[in-house]
């Protein structure tokens, strides 16, 4: 039986009511009860006080996806055995020519995790409704497909708030009575409008950013959370596009972008990992940074979105970093070593006493021998599970 397999259970009753665990900094739980009956259905830290998270993010292919996508996500799952895994953004591309083919690209990325029982989530990149003028089938409804999967534990999303399904998840203790950790996932949007206020982009990056009303509703939530429990539950969050934030640590500047600069930002930030391009971010910043560091409970936030970066880095405080860009079928390196950085993110949290910390790495599909030659390798869609 897999080490995830729930018995005579519900999984998705038993995935989403919530949970907790814990990063970069140690910290401490106070132990207090959660309120009857959550404990029973949340995820949780093992016996050993462990809890294992996976982050893919870029799988950005069609129905017709790289076979050596799902052979990575495959390797991966089976080497690192996560107990969650998050799938940060732009999961499909514009291939898909209708909701059929939509369904089967993204069904290709969530089998390796369905085959395995493994907990998943996932939040949207620029691209997912790049097909969706074509197919009909916008964000709302890959959020209700993938709701569909037993082991999916996406939620809907609070009401009235730009983006589809931001959603925070708790975890557990080992002891499973009181959170010890918190996922935060939110959509970070797609593209900038043409205009504000009659004036458009152009000399700005024309992303999308994190809105004042999801930064709202973080705080908010996080104020609950803290409420609730009696201290604030410490977490990592997750969304596509980078922030200005992570953008300024790479040379421990705004506008400095010298070698000396990143030369002091590595020994100020403790930097490790590549940079080989520009970060992407919106054309303002969100302001999501100084709220974490108001609520001093996010200890790290991670991105995509910009698919041959792979850095992370302690920014004041907080952990910001990317994970590699984990599909074939899109952009990497070019060349012969187009391929070199596909990979995955991954994420040990670990229970010390009553505090939690966490190590982070990357893993690349160089370390399972996966083929990296720059050719195409697209196969057919992976059968859909039945009803769906």
């Amino acid at each position: 039986m897999s080490k995830w397999a729930v018995s005579g259970v519900d999984r998705r009753s038993v995935f989403k009511a919530g949970g907790v665990g814990a990063l970069a900094v140690a910290f401490g739980s106070t132990g207090q009860p959660m309120a009857a009956g959550a404990g029973e259905t949340s995820l949780r830290f093992n016996d050993n006080g462990k809890f294992k998270i996976v982050q893919f993010n870029d799988t950005q292919d069609g129905h017709r996806i790289d076979r050596r996508t799902i052979e990575l996500m495959e390797r991966v799952l089976d080497s690192e055995e996560p107990d969650l895994v998050v799938l940060v953004g732009d999961l499909i591309n514009g291939d898909p020519n209708t909701e059929l083919e939509a369904k089967q690209a993204l069904n290709n990325i969530v089998q390796p995790m369905e085959r395995r029982g493994v907990p998943w989530a996932a939040t949207f990149g620029n691209h997912d409704e790049d097909s969706t003028p074509k197919t009909g089938f916008a964000e709302a409804d890959m959020l209700e497909f993938f709701r569909g999967y037993p082991n999916n534990v996406n939620e809907l999303g609070p009401e009235g708030v730009t983006g589809t399904g931001n959603m925070n998840l708790l975890i557990n203790d080992s002891r499973g009575a009181a959170p010890a950790f918190n996922v935060w996932l939110l959509d970070s949007g797609r593209y900038a409008p043409e205009q504000i206020a009659g004036q458009d982009f152009e000399g700005y990056p024309d992303w999308d950013w994190l809105r004042g009303d999801q930064v709202n509703w973080y705080l908010d939530t996080s104020a609950a959370l803290e409420e609730r429990f009696g201290f604030r539950v410490p977490g990592l969050m997750f969304h596509h596009i980078c922030l200005w934030e992570h953008r300024f640590m790479w040379f421990a500047s705004v506008d400095g972008r010298t070698e000396a600069d990143h030369a002091r930002a590595v020994k100020k930030h403790g930097i490790t990992g590549e940079r080989n391009e520009d970060e992407c971010p919106g054309p303002f910043n969100s302001g999501m940074f100084s709220a974490i560091q108001h609520r001093g409970d996010v200890k790290g936030v991670f991105v995509g979105h910009d698919h041959i970066n792979t850095y992370q880095g302690d920014y004041y405080g907080v952990l910001l970093g990317y994970g590699p860009g984990t599909g074939f079928g899109t952009y990497g390196l070019g060349g012969e070593g187009n391929h070199r950085l596909r990979g995955a993110r991954v994420f040990n949290l670990n229970e010390t006493g009553k505090d939690v910390t966490v190590e982070t790495h990357n893993v690349f599909a160089a370390d399972y021998g996966i083929d990296l030659s720059d050719t195409d390798q697209s196969m057919d869609p992976l059968p859909m599970p039945e009803g769906r």
